[in-house]
């Protein structure tokens, strides 16, 4: 039992941990970096997205949402699919004040979100209907994230070869 306790432990301070310092090597690159962290482009075959990594290391994909273009970063700690309110603004979702009802712990600390259903969510030939996702607070998130809420619902999506395969 005292194992388990260190090992829960352990999982704590590195799920606190390792965002905020993933966050500060985002924030602290040079400017010059910041045009390489474009979404890389992707190769797909229709039902299979193969994703290189961008210059930090990170999986950055383009998609749609209902219909419109958006860039995302692949996060498999995210529970769902995560927007900024100016990307979710873009989609005609304007959550008001009130709809803000769901604690989510970001890099930049505890924020509140609002949730909402997006009705397809594509990545490369990849379409997932129906996604259960969420609308954070400007400036709460830098970057759009492809979370579980998407990811799960595929056959696959795992590491390989330094790429990543998503697979329907």
């Amino acid at each position: 039992m005292r194992s388990f306790i260190i090992i829960a432990a352990f999982a704590l301070a590195a799920a606190v941990v390792v965002p905020r310092q993933m966050m500060r090597v985002h924030y602290s690159a040079p400017v010059m970096a910041a045009h390489s962290a474009a979404p890389t482009p992707a190769s797909s075959d229709g039902r299979s997205v193969t994703v290189a990594p961008d210059a930090r290391g990170h999986f950055q994909v383009e998609g749609r949402v209902d219909n419109r273009f958006m860039e995302f970063m692949v996060d498999t700690g995210a529970s769902a699919v995560a927007l900024t309110a100016r990307d979710a603004a873009a989609v005609g979702l304007h959550p008001a004040e009130s709809e803000f009802t769901i604690m989510v712990r970001t890099a930049n600390g505890v924020v509140r979100a609002a949730p909402v259903n997006l009705s397809s969510v594509e990545i490369g030939g990849i379409m997932v209907r129906d996604v259960r996702a969420m609308v954070l607070p400007e400036h709460a998130l830098s970057d759009n994230l492809l979370g579980l809420s998407f990811l799960s619902r595929l056959t696959s999506f795992r590491y390989s070869n330094g790429r990543l395969v998503l697979e329907q």
